[in-house]
């Protein structure tokens, strides 16, 4: 029947690479009708099927079977065989120093790049700092270990860790994300270990079936995942309102592309539940024009549709290597408008990564991998809206953001160092509970805000103290104007002093200490610093040697207050003012 053709070319090939011997039956193999069916009739036909294979290789000149497929899927399955494999470590069951060490125990040695591949090593990704990159040749054996077997080590293509980690540095402290599509079962999960700090929650749209519901669901449990909320609803039937969507901040939208920068089609396929139907296209190496316009179509309206949502950021990836697909998309939603007035609107940002990644910081808008023999194709385009001036952005939002991505561990740090320093004060005591980052949190906020209020007092303190003294400085200068009898003595020593010559010898010993405690008591509180007040200019008539009429002459008066200390610890009076030479204005009244 028409519908065993696949099994009947599956088995003819397993047929001809036994070399058309028979196949080995276990014991505990349960037999399936239909496959016995047809394994006993390709089996009666070993011999004609034999000498049908000769006589096509011979025809071609082929020395083996793989020598008659097309050149564009012989380099494929070259560079598919030869492409390194990319695992994701699941830290809800283990740790990297201990993958790192059970890898160092079954004899598995550490290096710096790719190139310095040398059968059992290994080196980390350069942009993800989850991800461990191993030799091709070692697929089976690392299978076979009890890091994979027990979803310790996750098996999966780069790009979609790419896009994963480009999401989870875009979050803050309890932002939620949304997958628009549930595609990979393990890029969930990924996306679940990395927000696992966050007190982020996942929505994963488009489960439309129980069954599918269920098995997301125990794949989920056995990896260690709880941050997860699947949707029954598709991405697209979710309306920009929708109470879900309150605290998301960031979209991961993975739609089906054509998957050519994929170097491995077949394995890509099965594990992201990708469309069969593109193996044809994938293995010719080309898409025809019809299908890539359907498929850029829908990219397009899944991303206009993302644009609506009014989020933060849009976090776009794809596997092809067709511009179609990639760049004109992109460009054709942030031309489209779709925000409205309303709202900022979206603009391009350079891709962010993981801040302990070995990734340089890029200017480019666009991450693009061509495919090679050490990597996979992808394309990354991070769509973010442009900051209102005008909202203030609460300090508690700026902190959350800075903790997500691990900014603020050597402020903490030195913050506490200066606490050891100082004198222990009884600390107040935060309602916050629990570890992780949020303690962190509240402790800087704690700090921030009494530093801060000690020097807005501080502050306060200094501006009335300076105001005093610009008052008294003030009145001093109206009484130069006035006096004519030693003005500079009458004016420019401290009141303090000019009331001592009236006290007793007692009553001026404990008038210095009076003096000294509040001397102390002021340099702890606020330390001043040399300031330069410029007064307006007093103005006297006088007579002008040319005759009796009278000019104006403009007095520039400089007083400086330094508040400094002489060697005894006494605060010393201000000095004299300065008195700059008077001008000639040509304007008798200047202020006209």
């Amino acid at each position: 029947p028409d519908e065993l053709t696949s099994l009947l070319v599956v088995m003819l090939y397993d047929l001809q690479d036994r070399k058309f011997q028979a196949r080995e039956i276990f014991d505990e193999e349960e037999p399936v009708a239909e496959v016995r069916k047809v394994e006993c009739y390709l089996y009666s036909f070993r011999t004609k099927l034999a000498a049908a294979l000769a006589r096509c290789r011979i025809k071609h000149d082929a020395l083996s079977i793989e020598c008659i497929l097309p050149e564009t899927i012989r380099r494929q399955e070259q560079r598919a065989s030869a492409l390194p494999l990319c695992v994701w470590a699941n830290t809800f069951k283990i740790s990297l120093q201990d993958v790192f060490r059970d890898l160092k125990k079954k004899g598995f040695t550490r290096v710096q790049t790719v190139s310095d591949f040398d059968r059992y090593t290994y080196c980390m990704d350069q942009h993800c700092n989850d991800v461990l990159v191993f030799p091709s040749s070692l697929k089976e054996e690392l299978l076979n270990l009890d890091l994979f077997a027990d979803c310790k080590l996750v098996l999966q293509d780069k790009s979609r860790s790419l896009a994963v980690h480009s999401a989870q540095a875009l979050l803050n402290t309890g932002d939620d994300i949304i997958v628009a599509h549930v595609g990979s079962h393990l890029t969930i999960a990924h996306m679940s270990v990395l927000t696992n700090h966050s007190l982020s929650r996942i929505f994963v749209c488009g489960v439309k079936s129980s069954a599918k519901a269920a098995e997301l669901r125990n794949l989920l449990s056995h990896m260690g995942c709880q941050n997860i909320q699947l949707l029954h609803e598709d991405f697209t039937e979710i309306g920009p309102t929708d109470p879900k969507l309150q605290k998301a901040k960031v979209i991961l939208l993975l739609p089906q592309c054509s998957g050519l920068g994929v170097g491995n089609p077949i394995d890509f396929i099965l594990n992201e539940h990708g469309d069969a139907g593109l193996l044809r296209d994938l293995f010719q190496g080309s898409v025809s024009e019809d299908k890539l316009s359907i498929l850029a179509e829908r990219q397009l309206n899944e991303l206009i549709h993302a644009m609506k949502c009014k989020l933060q950021t849009i976090v776009y990836c794809t596997c092809s290597v067709y511009p179609e697909e990639n760049e004109l998309v992109v460009k054709k939603a942030l031309e489209s408008g779709v925000e409205g007035n309303e709202v900022q609107p979206y603009r391009l940002i350079p891709p962010v990564f993981s801040t302990c990644s070995k990734s340089k910081a890029s200017t480019e808008f666009f991450f693009k991998m061509e495919p090679s023999e050490i990597s996979s194709g992808c394309f990354l385009a991070l769509l973010a809206r442009e900051e209102d001036s005008s909202e203030n952005v609460p300090v508690k939002d700026i902190l959350a953001r800075a903790a997500a991505k691990g900014l603020l561990d050597s402020i903490v740090e030195k913050s506490k160092e200066e606490e050891k320093k100082r004198p222990k004060v009884t600390p107040c005591r935060s309602n916050i509970t629990g570890g992780g980052l949020e303690p962190k949190i509240a402790e800087f906020l704690h700090h921030q805000t009494v530093s801060n209020t000690k020097a807005e007092v501080s502050v306060s303190k200094a501006v009335s103290n300076i105001q005093k003294k610009n008052e008294n400085q003030t009145n001093r200068c109206v009484q130069l104007k006035k006096s004519t009898i030693n003005p500079i003595l009458d004016t420019a020593l401290p009141r303090v002093l000019k009331h001592t010559s009236h006290l007793s010898p007692m009553g001026k010993a404990y008038e210095r200490q009076t003096l000294a405690r509040k001397a102390r008591a002021e340099r702890k509180r606020v330390v001043l610093k040399p300031v330069e007040i410029v007064f307006p200019p007093v103005i006297t008539p006088y007579v002008s040697p040319r005759g009796n009429k009278p000019r104006t002459s403009t007095h520039w008066y400089f007083h400086g207050w330094t508040g400094g200390e002489g060697l005894s610890g006494r605060i010393l009076p201000p000095p004299l003012p300065k008195v700059v030479k008077p001008t000639v204005l040509s304007h008798p009244r200047p202020w006209l």
